[in-house]
């Protein structure tokens, strides 16, 4: 579709960056190639392998073997290797975790070594995710790809302790309303902040003694066994569980160092357009 000509447009506007796509099925490759021939090009693709999250990638098996095959074969391809995504591992116990990615990537080496024995060159592997890049990064010739790491949140923080990584996106509410005796609202609504995760969404680091009950667009309700001591107006501060689909919700992170802010950070993900 009008992907496929415009991750040709990407590569002809930006000639010094160097793009590559993922393919994990027959179609994709030969509209890819097609494309490619008629401009005479030669692209960069990985093939994706399916390794347990069943959301993209093909099964390594023989099917995988045979479009493989054509890929290399292609003259306008530069296979540059295989890429394997688990990100539905996410075990707390380091060993169930580790032994579950360790099952996971068996299929893919097997796939590799199966393709290295046809006479098929693998020339890199793509894996995993944030709470399994420490496993991937110990492995040779595969390159671990975590992306929570950047900005760790409260979710991994308290699933992942082994890591280390502190959270560092914080987000800045305000108590807006107190309906009742036991119940405060902070606007801290959908539109703030990701609502996909089950309750708790926040770990709030100056009021913990509340339980999260109601979100909706512009408002965040907590009950609490008593409002009194808290003001409305009052700064509350809170670590996002999931900071992913929530900092696309910004123009811009505020960097703060020792109590100032001391620079913007625009969000690239914010406002997307399609502009090619």
């Amino acid at each position: 579709g009008t992907s496929t000509k415009r991750f040709f447009d990407l590569m002809d506007t930006y000639p010094d960056s160097k793009f590559s796509a993922l393919v994990d099925n027959t179609d994709t490759f030969e509209a890819l190639s097609t494309f490619a021939k008629s401009k005479a090009l030669k692209i960069s693709l990985w093939m994706d392998i399916n390794c347990g999250m069943n959301r993209t990638g093909i099964i390594p098996d023989e099917s995988a073997v045979a479009l493989y095959q054509k890929m290399d074969a292609d003259p306008n391809i530069e296979i540059l290797g295989l890429h394997a995504y688990d990100g539905h591992i996410h075990h707390k116990d380091v060993v169930e975790r580790k032994k579950a990615c360790d099952n996971a990537f068996a299929n893919v080496i097997d796939l590799k070594k199966n393709l290295v024995s046809k006479g098929l060159k693998v020339n890199g592997i793509v894996a995993g995710g944030s709470p399994t890049f420490p496993f991937h990064a110990k492995r040779e010739s595969v390159e671990a790809s975590p992306g929570t790491t950047l900005l760790w949140d409260a979710g991994y923080a308290a699933s992942f302790p082994e890591m280390e990584f502190l959270p560092a996106a914080v987000l800045l509410t305000r108590i807006v309303s107190k309906p009742n005796e036991n119940t405060v609202c902070l606007d801290l609504g959908h539109k703030h902040m990701a609502s996909e995760m089950p309750f708790p969404r926040v770990q709030f680091l100056n009021m913990n003694d509340c339980i999260q009950k109601g979100q909706s667009e512009e408002h965040f309700v907590l009950g609490c066994e008593n409002v009194t001591h808290l003001k409305v107006g009052a700064v509350c501060y809170a670590l996002p569980v999931h900071i992913c689909p929530t900092v696309a919700k910004y123009e811009a992170l505020q960097v703060v160092s020792e109590g100032q802010v001391i620079e913007s950070w625009k969000v690239a993900a914010r406002n997307q357009q399609i502009s090619i």
